[in-house]
């Protein structure tokens, strides 16, 4: 049974996370879904652009800690969607926590609806925002991810579209994507495919560069003392022993 829904709609394929006992957390199940389903549509030639969203009320909340992806395949998942020769749209009407906000941040271009909260927990649990920081470092303000990478608070949609972090938000998300939509149906299939190219330069070179860095230090913290405590915690509903 597949974990990701697919739609198509005047050439738009929409791949939503259907992951509900976990709120679509990124188990070595969903990712595996999720890449076979973005390679499909890569290669379909009816396929002119990508939306992706969820059911529930979470896009993702993060890795899932009892089922983890491998830290290569997800490196692998995000490199995926920045060359994929078609647009990836992100549609977000709920929550977003940790290793969600680097498939979030792999998306070309995203909107969220004003009821959507985001917050890097990654710090609150013991480890820090590594492999997913392929995709944020180089699309998302430098300040703002200072701030919420060490803290790990709750922001808004707001918040974040003032971030980078999401193109845009709006009371209505379909209304904010309904002119991206739009134009990129009116896009020629070369155009898109090496306008996206330029744009994805950078940070392919940021996988290039980083990622077996990133990916060896995720492994290490996740292998730690204080990443047990802090997934235990986590798990068990109550604070970790370093809260003071």
């Amino acid at each position: 049974m597949t974990l990701i829904g697919r739609t198509r709609e005047r050439g738009v394929e929409t791949l939503t996370l259907d992951s509900p006992h976990n709120r679509n957390a990124l188990s070595a199940a969903l990712v595996g879904d999720l890449a076979a389903a973005l390679t499909d549509a890569g290669e379909d030639t009816g396929v002119r652009a990508v939306v992706l969203t969820h059911t529930g009320t979470t896009f993702s909340a993060g890795a899932d800690l009892r089922d983890p992806p491998d830290p290569d395949t997800l490196v692998g998942l995000f490199r995926q969607i920045a060359e994929l020769p078609k647009p990836v749209v992100a549609r977000v009407t709920g929550h977003v926590r940790a290793g969600g906000l680097g498939l979030l941040a792999a998306c070309d271009i995203s909107a969220a609806s004003g009821d959507s909260t985001f917050a890097f927990t990654e710090v609150r649990i013991g480890v820090a925002p590594a492999v997913i920081s392929l995709t944020l470092l180089p699309r998302t303000d430098p300040r703002a991810l200072a701030r919420y990478y060490l803290t790990g608070e709750r922001f808004d949609a707001a918040e974040a579209a003032r971030t980078g972090l999401v193109t845009a938000a709006g009371d209505d998300v379909d209304a904010v994507l309904a002119p991206v939509l739009d134009g990129v149906r009116r896009a020629s299939p070369q155009g898109l495919a090496e306008t996206k190219r330029l744009l994805t330069a950078r940070v392919l070179e940021t996988f290039d560069r980083d990622a077996a860095g990133l990916t060896a230090l995720s492994a290490r913290l996740f292998a730690s003392s204080q990443a047990r405590e802090g997934m235990t915690a986590f798990l068990e509903r109550r604070d970790p022993e370093w809260v003071v």
